[in-house]
């Protein structure tokens, strides 16, 4: 579970996110970005109910998404609130497939640290 103060809560930290921030879409899943002005990312996860009926199946994608956040959180720059989309593919998907997509969202929006 993600820490408290890496959560968006917030109506108008979700609506700054979708006007003003970046984007960016694969097949199974979408990505918005936007500084937040924190010394912290703050995450959220929307996965609608065209994605599945079925809570225990978005459930268990946001459960997957939350872990590769954990996982890869301490290699991204600090400061942006993330917002991820999940689209109607990423329920058929393994772990790892999910992973390697959010690694290559990372990577095109320029969210890693450098490594110099």
């Amino acid at each position: 579970m993600l820490n408290k103060e890496n959560r968006i809560n917030k109506d108008k930290d979700f609506d700054r996110v979708f006007k003003t921030g970046q984007s960016f879409y694969s097949q199974i899943l979408g990505v918005k970005v936007a500084a937040n002005g924190l010394a912290v990312n703050r995450f959220a996860f929307l996965i609608s109910t065209k994605i599945s009926k079925k809570a225990v199946i978005r459930n268990r994608l946001r459960r997957r998404l939350r872990e590769i956040v954990q996982q890869e959180s301490p290699r991204l720059k600090t400061g942006k609130d993330i917002v991820f989309i999940a689209l109607a593919g990423a329920v058929d998907k393994e772990f790892l497939e999910i992973a390697d997509n959010v690694e290559l969202i990372f990577r095109k929006l320029k969210l890693y640290q450098s490594t110099n």
